[in-house]
């Protein structure tokens, strides 16, 4: 069976491209439609594929800027033929889902959210804009949304990433979703042995709806708490500037090294509200307790004895929550069970299923 899949862009290695790669690997014969791929930032199995391109890749300096190419991107998705292919299988946060398949030609959408930025989180991303920025981007988002809502009827299966997501597309698009968990390294993020830890630690992009900066004013006031936060994004050096001595950032890590962190934390510190939150997971997986605020995806993946809650989302009651936990409390061997239930393996076998029904 020949599989078109098509996935937003392409520009390196997160959670949406993890996902891509466990579904390539069940069609040898499948080629992938993007509107921007960087070569040499992706895993082999993804860049050992044919890779199409939209003219969003031809624009002045599209690899570094392409999200100012926003309200192009319908219309760059929209250009990709499908004729040949038995399935389109879109990939999707932002615009994927827009992709037209051939007449008769089904099309599974696995949805990571609907895009953040023209619903639940616009006024996360443009709520500081003024004046003519504001109403210039109040127009394209307006335009975007009918878009966004029209473009989900050419989608004949929504799967989505966890039950927030769920509810969003049933909220946003008036459809139903199987949730299907994206899948994790069960086997590559286990500890052999876990040492006593020293630090809370964070994996987080640096943007602000990840709340990094909840965490740096909790840590400013626990001085006698170490905490080590991974990542690197547009608030990174803000983010530095506001650190204390008990802070420290790392830009990037390889796999082995973010085992190794999360083996000898304390716990995880996730303050965000994700839509699944494949780090806490792999948290979970390497036998670490997570403390996380208490709503989105935290809630599917953290199960009683496996961690704790804070609410609401401030740095005060983060505090309280840190300073009363005990890593005592949690055993490492019922946090990894309670992970298996996002393994690889259980991914495709769901994903599979849902094929073989859709196709017939």
């Amino acid at each position: 069976m020949r599989v078109a899949f098509v996935h937003d862009w392409l520009t390196g290695m997160r959670g949406g491209e993890y996902v891509l790669r466990e579904v390539l690997n069940l069609f040898p014969d499948s080629e992938i439609f993007t509107l921007l791929y960087i070569k040499e930032r992706l895993d082999q199995v993804i860049e050992s594929k044919k890779i199409h391109t939209s003219f969003i890749q031809r624009l002045p300096l599209a690899s570094k800027y392409y999200r100012y190419y926003l309200p192009f991107f319908p219309a760059a998705v929209e250009e990709f033929r499908f004729d040949g292919f038995d399935l389109v299988f879109s990939s999707s946060h932002c615009v994927a889902k827009g992709a037209i398949p051939p007449p008769g030609v089904p099309h599974i959408c696995y949805c990571h959210t609907p895009m953040r930025y023209a619903w639940d989180l616009y006024h996360d991303y443009f709520g500081h804009y003024k004046g003519l920025r504001k109403l210039f981007v109040s127009l394209m988002i307006s335009r975007l949304r009918t878009w966004d809502v029209a473009s989900s009827n050419r989608v004949d299966r929504f799967l989505a990433n966890s039950s927030l997501v769920r509810e969003r597309i049933r909220r946003y698009y008036n459809r139903e979703a199987q949730v299907i968990y994206p899948p994790v390294d069960t086997d590559f993020f286990q500890c052999r042995e876990r040492r006593k830890g020293e630090y809370f630690l964070a994996v987080s992009s640096h943007v602000p709806y990840k709340r990094i900066d909840l965490l740096l004013k909790a840590f400013k006031e626990l001085k006698n708490f170490r905490l080590v936060i991974v990542g690197d994004g547009p608030l990174f050096k803000k983010h530095r500037k506001m650190a204390t001595d008990n802070i420290k950032l790392i830009r990037a890590v390889s796999r082995e090294e973010l085992r190794r962190l999360y083996c000898d934390a304390l716990a995880l510190i996730h303050p965000g509200k994700e839509d699944f939150g494949m780090v806490m997971a792999e948290a979970q997986s390497s036998g670490v307790p997570v403390i996380a605020y208490g709503e989105g995806g935290a809630r599917d993946i953290i199960k009683e004895g496996t961690g704790l809650f804070f609410y609401p989302q401030s740095h005060e009651v983060l505090i309280e929550v840190l300073r009363d936990f005990n890593p005592g409390d949690f055993s490492p061997r019922e946090i990894r069970e309670n992970s298996l239930r996002f393994s690889s393996q259980r991914f495709r076998e769901e994903i599979q299923k849902v094929i073989r029904e859709i196709m017939g």
